[in-house]
Parts: structure tokens; C-alpha cells; sequence
């Protein structure tokens, strides 16, 4: 079952973008990296922040990561949300990006068992034969709170 309710529909891909759709088709989560500084760029660009080459390149990443921080949604600004209130919204630092921070949500756990720190790893969440990039806590990391 998909975490967001039917009739939210994912906006299209811009060009700069299709390295991650396509990634996620594959259900391999790929961040956008500079060819030339060697630097990820997340969200993807057409140039890069850094040395602004407008050269890029797509690299698999593990999907393994830490919250960094988070919200609990409880007014839903689109009327096709409101059934799945309340929601969360997790930014996850992704390991081994060097710092690449990812806004997804976490399945699976209530809102008053999210914390900041905890691990998460990859989950494919299918929206309309889309998968889409979301988390679940690390079953491999002990946990407290459930």
C-alpha cells in the first residue's frame, strides 16, 4: 500500500532531473554528481553550485542514511492529503555523499517515534508504476522507541 493516498499525483520530471527517474525506474536511487569538481548536487541542477560546470553524471548511492531532521504534516495544503494526515516529511542524510540531504518520508512508524539520529534505510514506495525513493528505520540499528 502506498504511504501517500491515490490521487496525489508525482509532478513530472524536469529535464536536468531524468537521471533520477530513471534511477528510480531501475529502483536504484541515484544523486546527480558534478564530472567536473566531483561534487554531488542534490536537488540535480543544471549547474553545478560549486564550480558551475554544467557537466554531470549519475552515481548509485546506498540509501542508507541518518534523519537529520524532520515535520509531522497535520494540515494538508493539498485537499488530496488530508486523508493521510497526519504525515511525516524526513530530510535523510544520505552516507557517503559527503553531506547530500534527501526530503522523503519515513513508513512505518508512528509520528511520536521519529527522532532525529535515527537510521534509515531505502524503501520503494510505487506511485502509478513510479517507484519512489522513501525510508524505514534501520532493522539492524536497535531501536527504543518502536
Amino acid at each position: 500500500m502506498p504511504y501517500l493516498p491515490a490521487g496525489f499525483e508525482v509532478p513530472p520530471f524536469l529535464p536536468h532531473e531524468l537521471g533520477f527517474a530513471e534511477g528510480c525506474h531501475l529502483r536504484e536511487l541515484r544523486l546527480q554528481c558534478c564530472t567536473d569538481c566531483g561534487r554531488f548536487r542534490q536537488p540535480p541542477a543544471p549547474r553545478c553550485a560549486h564550480c558551475r560546470s554544467n557537466r554531470s553524471d549519475w552515481t548509485a548511492v546506498s540509501g542508507r542514511g541518518e534523519i537529520y531532521t524532520y515535520t509531522i504534516v497535520r494540515h494538508a495544503a493539498n485537499p488530496v492529503l488530508r486523508e493521510a494526515l497526519p504525515y511525516n516529511v524526513v530530510v535523510v542524510l544520505l552516507d557517503g555523499t559527503e553531506g547530500v540531504r534527501l526530503v522523503s518520508n519515513l513508513i512505518d512508524t508512528a509520528p511520536e517515534h521519529i527522532r532525529i539520529g535515527q537510521r534509515v534505510v531505502l524503501h520503494w514506495d510505487i506511485r502509478d508504476a513510479m517507484p519512489l525513493p522513501c525510508f524505514r528505520l534501520d532493522p539492524d540499528v536497535e531501536s527504543t522507541h518502536g
